[in-house]
């Protein structure tokens, strides 16, 4: 019984949830839940995340009682967000499982002292040999506090561990957001946030640069509330440790915090059990041939082991730890640079331990094969193949990434989509953020199995031609009903075809000529791709489109030509158009239907 005398419902929650997901159980809006939270002194939307005694509070005021779910084995097909590593240590014996080292990532703005806060951390001078003091390549250290070891990745930026993540590897069990108290949170830190909020690891915060005149750390604070990240002395779940990497103050505390947060997640492994790990970093040496930076997250990896990593495979001749000394056997959470892969991995492989180099060679080649096939019959994610994915299971939410014009279109866009669910499936927005679309967009959806969308914005050709290889989906609007319309479409499985614009290449304007009765011919040169006669034409002024239509003539020196390649020059004409100058550049491209997968 409840005090005011009414029964009280009994419910199970795990440990824990989305805001949505408490409503759903207590049978309550979104909107009530959201309201007692602020209440209690909780700020968080539809879609975040809250803790289990967070949610029990929140359904006690609204008279339900609730008790802790035990926690479920992670399903297989949750690749997305699972690393497959950590599938396969699922498969060991569960009594042969003991703690193994948390691995942590530095994650932030650019100048906010990663580097030399990992620098202090570790005691050597990594700063001093980077060029500018940016660093330049991925490496892994192990510190020893309070008699256990921590293993630290220090990676160029969120590129880098985003990429390593969407190969499956996910090195990370815990990541460390450096934002400067000079500065506060930088549109970097939130892009760092999005990745390491997307991969679903614990966040610390390291406060730097605490002892500069004009730190004000009060300020950094309310500024990371706002973007979901309470400080734990505002009553908030997210530590937040004041340390200066310049005078190595605050750094025990830091550590402190590390295997605090640490010690509230099962970072298990078997030493004993099957050897799989993750490629850090790789390249080829003139004196040492292949040298690899491995990361061993599972069994004991030794010299003299076959392994396959990615598309390449080896006999272990030599290992050498982060100091570079040699040694024989490496354990869980280590860092070795090995010798003897016959090719270079790329970052974020995974790598396993065969029996022979025959079945290593054959693995590979299989693998090679299989991935041609799959090359050929999977595409990515679309909205056009959203509701065929969700009928087979595949996935379970619409993940998005949504970038506008404006803040004041951004939001109206965000509040709809979150309110979206169909047939089971919600829509989960990773990322909401003004400005053009971008490489860190794109790897950021193809790590997460995302789609972008954009509001009067564009995508550069860097994040265009990422998209392509990644294979990631980009839709662009310049009316939001149109945009929410085609999100409710997929999710209801009614959205037509796409027309999806292909850019076949571009030439540089470089003389005109005056026809008679025909207007102005551009003599142009083909700076990239291929130009062709029956393609449309998008005529640029620096970065500004003055003209879009079909091609009226194309031609090479005399001649009438269907297509003019990349190095050769050509002359061009385009309906209704006239205003060439000379600089101007001529991009070819083509639009056609991209059919419902």
């Amino acid at each position: 019984m409840s005090e005011n005398g009414q029964s009280t419902n009994v419910i199970e929650l795990p440990a824990s949830l989305t805001v949505r997901e408490l409503a759903d159980s207590i049978d309550s809006s979104p909107i009530e839940v959201i309201k007692v939270l602020m209440g209690n002194g909780v700020m968080a939307n539809i879609n975040q995340q809250i803790d289990f005694d967070t949610a029990a509070i929140v359904a006690a005021e609204m008279g339900y009682e609730a008790n802790m779910l035990a926690p479920e084995t992670p399903e297989a097909e949750e690749v997305g967000e699972i690393p497959f590593w950590r599938q396969l240590i699922a498969d060991e014996d569960p009594e042969k499982l003991t703690p193994r080292p948390p691995v942590v990532t530095i994650l932030g703005h650019v100048d906010h002292g990663k580097t030399t806060l990992l620098d202090a951390i570790r005691k050597t001078d990594v700063v001093g040999e980077e060029a500018g003091g940016i660093t330049q390549h991925i490496g892994a250290y192990q510190v020893t506090h309070n008699d256990r070891l921590i293993t630290f990745l220090d990676t160029p930026g969120h590129a880098a561990f985003t990429a390593m993540r969407s190969r499956g590897a996910q090195g990370a069990d815990l990541v460390v957001l450096v934002v400067a108290a000079d500065d506060g949170v930088m549109p970097q830190t939130r892009e760092a946030l999005d990745h390491a909020r997307a991969a679903q690891v614990p966040i610390v915060v390291a406060l730097n640069k605490i002892d500069r005149p004009n730190a004000n750390p009060e300020r950094t604070k309310q500024q990371l509330a706002e973007i979901g990240l309470v400080p734990d002395d505002w009553d908030g779940d997210t530590i937040v440790v004041p340390v200066s990497a310049k005078q190595e103050e605050g750094l025990d505390d830091l550590l402190e915090a590390i295997l605090l947060v640490s010690d509230n997640m099962e970072i298990l492994a078997n030493p004993e059990g099957k050897v799989i790990g993750s490629v850090i970093e790789a390249e080829r040496d003139r004196s040492r041939g292949v040298v690899a930076t491995l990361l061993v997250q599972n069994g004991t990896l030794s010299v003299g082991d076959i392994i396959i990593a990615g598309n390449t495979y080896g006999k272990l001749r030599a290992m050498f730890d982060y100091h570079g000394n040699r040694f024989e056997a490496a354990g869980p959470s280590a860092p070795v640079s090995v010798m003897g892969l016959n090719q270079v991995p790329t970052a974020g492989d995974l790598f396993m331990v065969t029996d022979s180099e025959k079945q290593a060679r054959s693995f590979v080649q299989k693998r090679k094969e299989s991935a041609k096939e799959k090359g050929t019959a999977m595409t990515g994610l679309t909205l056009e193949n959203m509701f065929d994915r969700i009928q087979a299971g595949e996935v379970r939410e619409l993940r998005l990434i949504v970038k506008a014009d404006v803040q004041g279109s951004l939001e109206p866009i965000v509040s709809s989509l979150e309110e979206m669910s169909e047939g089971g499936a919600g829509v989960n927005v990773l990322r909401a953020e003004t400005g053009n679309i971008g490489e860190n967009d794109v790897l950021l959806a193809s790590a997460s199995s995302a789609v972008i969308l954009g509001f009067n914005v564009e995508a550069d050709s860097a994040a265009q031609r990422l998209a392509e290889t990644e294979d990631v989906s980009i839709r662009l609007y310049s009316i939001i009903y149109r945009l929410t319309e085609d999100v409710e479409k997929a999710l209801k499985g009614m959205l037509e075809p796409e027309e999806k614009e292909v850019v076949l290449g571009k030439a540089e304007v470089r003389a005109l000529f005056r026809i008679p009765r025909r207007g102005t011919i551009a003599g142009c040169y083909v700076l990239d791709g291929e130009i062709r006669r029956n393609a449309l034409a998008r005529v640029y002024r620096g970065d500004e489109v003055i003209h879009e239509g079909a091609m009226s003539s194309l031609k090479h020196f005399q001649d009438d030509v269907r297509e003019v390649r990349q190095g050769f020059e050509c002359g061009i004409g385009v309906k209704d158009f006239n205003d060439f100058e000379e600089g101007d550049l001529i991009e070819s491209y083509t639009k056609e239907l991209v059919p419902v997968e």
